[in-house]
């Protein structure tokens, strides 16, 4: 997938996918980058596959191979038709977002099932508010939506030009990680129209929007405490483990995020594979890293358990500051300890100038990890 307004040049082939003419692999726009090598060989490029199979979209697994959701022509319309219905109606789209993840390419599918022309931004060096400024006024119709990640929006809120722009919009996905409720309120307050997604590779991305299913979207909690979602953008399986147990139920996909439903409304907890375990008891990261960003020298971070020979694991916070003046440890444990328990409190903090991110908006955590106990 070209980065840029040249992946406009693949427009007809995104048609044909849309139509279920062809079955496409999206990978990173250079032919040699390692990733690229890594899907095309474990994804089976060029190699057979179901005739009614459209996609085979890389999800960003935080260990491992990456597996592949194969999706069909019916599961990405059905995805589309369901959004432009939750967001007014069918509109163009500015693609932010590298299109070879779920989130990107989406945005493109979108605009094309609309019958439009997307309008592109070149991110292959970052996301320029200056220049999603001058694409944005080149994006004329009736309706028009983008999708960003945490991390842009915040970029965004930054610069007084690219808030008007974006607050003119009709509607801004923002997914990808959960978006901090600080960043969404100050959003709000400058009249963007923040809708906020959940999703992923196996559902045709989100297919959730501010907590309540998409038209055909079925969300359960199962006994363990994970979200399962169903319903008619749910992916056929995984290209390289077609007898993966997250597929098992026919229909459905069992994710790894915890969460709970209350009036009709899911709300993410935390992920079942990302939880510490410190002195014999439980902590769950996304739950004290919503505590950390309320503190307003916080403007992103990351809790993981680090390896600690008397509590098993013990638990680290590591921060990006809003400004010169860092925050400290005892302040952040005791805002931690008051609204949640002694036992999440962050034993050791780190302040440091970016997190390392996996796919679109992702804290590598696995790397955090591995540095922290390297």
């Amino acid at each position: 997938m070209p980065m840029g307004p040249a992946v406009l040049d693949v427009a007809d082939d995104l048609t044909a996918l849309l139509d279920g003419d062809a079955a496409y692999l999206p990978l990173p726009p250079a032919p040699d980058d390692p990733a690229a090598i890594l899907l095309t060989d474990a994804l089976g490029a060029g190699q057979p596959i179901a005739d009614d199979a459209a996609l085979v979209i890389a999800t960003s697994g935080t260990t491992g191979i990456p597996k592949g959701a194969v999706h069909t022509a019916a599961t990405l319309r059905a995805s589309a038709r369901a959004t432009a219905s939750r967001l007014g109606g069918d509109g163009n789209w500015l693609l932010a977002l590298p299109a070879h993840h779920i989130a990107g390419f989406q945005v493109l599918l979108r605009a094309l099932a609309a019958g439009h022309k997307p309008a592109v931004l070149d991110v292959s060096h970052g996301f320029d508010v200056n220049e999603f400024v001058v694409m944005a006024a080149a994006l004329r119709a009736a309706r028009r939506y983008t999708s960003l990640v945490p991390t842009q929006l915040l970029k965004v809120l930054q610069s007084p030009s690219a808030t008007k722009t974006l607050s003119e919009f009709d509607a801004v996905l923002v997914g990808g990680a959960a978006t901090p409720a600080p960043l969404r309120r100050r959003a709000e307050q400058s009249g963007v129209p923040i809708v906020a997604t959940y999703g992923m590779s196996e559902t045709a991305g989100g297919c959730v929007y501010d907590g309540k299913p998409l038209d055909g979207v079925r969300v359960r909690i199962t006994e363990s405490g994970r979200v399962a979602l169903g319903g008619p953008t749910v992916a056929h399986g995984y290209r390289n483990h077609p007898d993966h147990p997250s597929f098992a139920e026919p229909g459905w996909f069992l994710t790894d995020d915890l969460g709970r439903i209350d009036d009709g409304v899911l709300s993410i907890i935390g992920r079942a594979d990302e939880a510490i375990c410190t002195g014999g008891l439980t902590v769950v990261p996304q739950a004290v890293e919503a505590v950390l960003l309320e503190d307003p020298l916080v403007a992103q971070c990351a809790v993981v358990g680090v390896r600690d020979g008397r509590l098993g694991q013990r638990v680290v916070a590591v921060v990006v500051a809003a400004g010169d003046v860092e925050p400290t440890l005892d302040s952040l444990a005791g805002r931690v300890g008051e609204q949640l328990d002694r036992f999440a409190a962050p034993r050791e903090l780190f302040v440091v100038d970016a997190l390392p991110m996996r796919g679109p908006g992702k804290v590598d955590r696995r790397a955090l990890r591995t540095q922290l106990e390297g």
